[in-house]
């Protein structure tokens, strides 16, 4: 549901997700047709970028519990 959101509104996820200069400067970005495309590769990437970076700290908290 989450890529979805940040293939059609690419500025939101960032907004989202509390990364406020981001989602400003996406914005930018999407507002012309050209920049859309990558504005919306740039918040995909940016978003699975986070989902590994929760995976592998809870990946980590779990050895150290070990």
């Amino acid at each position: 549901m989450m890529t979805l959101m940040a293939i059609f509104f690419p500025s939101l996820s960032f907004l989202l997700r509390g990364k406020l200069l981001t989602a400003l400067l996406c914005l930018i970005l999407q507002i012309t047709l050209i920049g859309w495309i990558p504005a919306a590769i740039w918040a995909v990437l940016s978003l699975e970028n986070s989902r590994a970076d929760r995976r592998n700290a809870k990946l980590i908290k779990a050895v150290k519990a070990k």
